[in-house]
């Protein structure tokens, strides 16, 4: 059995980073899968941020709220899949990472991508497990 996992008091209808056929998460006991996430706050669609850190923080912003909707946290993280526009941010979104994520960190892999809005630097998709 698995359920959708939305961002705090919003439905599974609403949609406020776009038309997407997808979900924000997915829980499947133990597992929880969250969907790539970019810099846009959920709740009014607009990009966070025009600097690396600052997407960052939102980005895992969001994934941190959609971790607390099924119960976990940054611990819980498992694995995580980083997306960057530009691979010469990585140093300084690694640095927001490391100040929000704690070891043991999740497993990891970077790549480089071009996102669909110019103002996009990063991605990241992660999947937590219960335990």
């Amino acid at each position: 059995m698995k359920s959708a996992i939305t961002y705090p008091g919003l439905g599974t209808e609403e949609r406020p980073m776009g038309p997407a056929p997808l979900s924000a998460a997915i829980l499947a006991e133990p597992m929880l899968f969250i969907s790539g996430q970019v810099a846009i706050d959920p709740y009014n669609g607009k990009i966070v941020g025009s600097d690396i850190a600052t997407q960052t923080r939102q980005v895992l912003g969001n994934i941190d709220a959609l971790l607390k909707q099924a119960g976990m946290t940054f611990d819980n993280l498992v694995r995580v899949t980083i997306y960057l526009t530009d691979l010469s941010l990585f140093s300084a979104m690694n640095e927001v990472y490391a100040e929000l994520l704690s070891a043991p960190y999740p497993a990891r892999a970077t790549v480089g991508i071009t996102l669909n809005h110019p103002d996009l630097l990063v991605e990241m998709e992660a999947t937590a497990m219960r335990f």
